[in-house]
């Protein structure tokens, strides 16, 4: 029977009020992760974990998970089966880096994707290793090898509607380690991690530093250190929770979390099917007094045909392009109100992971400051 440790104030039972935190605190056990000078990743990975949990659970409107809190070795799988049946908002997975070059430093925060870079691959490889330690992992994880590269970037990406909300908790996260500590970071990328593979919420996987940088691991494995990086990973949950959850109102809304069916799970290698059917008008934004509030139904890094069938019949889209990441939203409104009825339509399709984005003369603002 699969068990997982609840926050100390968050009492017997999930307060499902509250907005929901697993904190993950990567290897452990016999898995000791990477080990350079004396600092060994699993332990400092532990004591980050407990750290943010205990600062988290400080606020009475947050609730905490933990994958691990004592030095016991838990399977991948598992790590995923514990965030998803606890019905989590988001998913944080702590770890530190290693590279054989001993002057590499600095931060870096993942999201879930596939990359073809080698220096991503590699730091993927090195955290998936640890499957090597579970019976039946080529059964278990679809017959990953973590020595071929290729595994890594045929690893199937699923939930893709997540990935917006990823980058966003993951871009705050460096922004606090960048401008609250004076870190150097790496900045957010991609790569293809087991642990992150079958979650069905945003989910991220830090890289802390280096341990095999000697003053990095040094500050790694300090209790002073430990104690600046639990406190700017804590300040950008609680600010992404502010920004996504608090809609303006000091009462929590919580995002649902669909079931997802197998033929729901996207693979991003497969074709486009070319579909004859007439295109949605996209949506430009209007300004009307100056807010417009528009609901964001997915996030990919492939560009999508606006017709309704590849929105679940949903027949008014707009989108923006970045360059990396498309985004995909429905609806156009100044009144609020009118985007909480847009963001139940979408929810009603299919969209569980949607959420309602404003705009202020064309450029995105919180709703919180939108509102005011």
């Amino acid at each position: 029977m699969l068990a997982f440790v609840l926050g100390t104030s968050t009492g017997q039972a999930q307060d499902n009020a509250k907005f929901r935190v697993v904190l993950d605190a990567g290897h452990g056990g016999n898995d000791f992760g990477a080990t350079y000078h004396g600092y060994v990743e699993k332990n400092n990975a532990l004591n980050v974990a407990l750290k943010v949990g205990r600062i988290l659970e400080g606020d009475v409107g947050t609730q905490v998970i933990y994958t691990r809190k004592t030095d016991v070795f838990i399977p991948l799988d598992e790590r995923a089966d514990i965030a998803n049946k606890s019905k989590a908002d988001i998913f944080v997975s702590i770890h530190c880096n290693a590279n054989k070059n001993l002057a590499a430093s600095g931060t870096e925060t993942y999201v879930m994707g596939v990359t073809r870079n080698a220096a991503n691959l590699e730091v993927a490889r090195k955290e998936n290793e640890v499957v090597t330690m579970e019976k039946d992992y080529k059964i278990k994880y679809d017959g990953y090898d973590p020595n071929s590269p290729e595994s890594v970037i045929g690893m199937t990406v699923v939930q893709e509607e997540y990935l917006d909300q990823s980058i966003e908790l993951a871009a705050g996260i460096q922004e606090g380690f960048e401008e609250g500590l004076s870190r150097k970071s790496r900045g957010v990328k991609q790569a293809g991690f087991l642990v992150l593979r079958k979650i069905y919420m945003p989910r991220v996987l830090i890289e802390m530093g280096f341990v095999s940088n000697k003053e990095e691991g040094a500050f790694l494995s300090s209790d002073e250190g430990q104690e600046q990086i639990a406190q700017a990973i804590a300040k950008a949950i609680l600010d992404y929770r502010k920004e996504y959850f608090a809609a303006g109102t000091e009462e929590f809304v919580p995002v649902e979390r669909p079931n997802v069916p197998e033929k729901d799970i996207q693979k991003m290698d497969l074709p486009k099917q070319k579909i004859d059917t007439p295109k949605v008008k996209e949506v430009k934004p209007t300004t009307v007094n100056g807010t417009v509030f528009k609901i964001q139904i997915s996030a990919s890094t492939k560009k999508m045909e606006l017709v309704p069938s590849n929105f679940k019949g949903l027949n008014t889209i707009s989108m923006e392009d970045d360059g990396t990441i498309v985004k995909y939203f429905y609806g156009n409104t100044n009144d609020y109100n009118e985007s909480k009825k847009l963001l139940e339509e979408a929810k009603a399709k299919g969209y569980g992971s949607a959420f309602i984005v404003a705009y202020k003369n064309g450029q995105k603002v919180t709703l919180n400051e939108a509102l005011r």
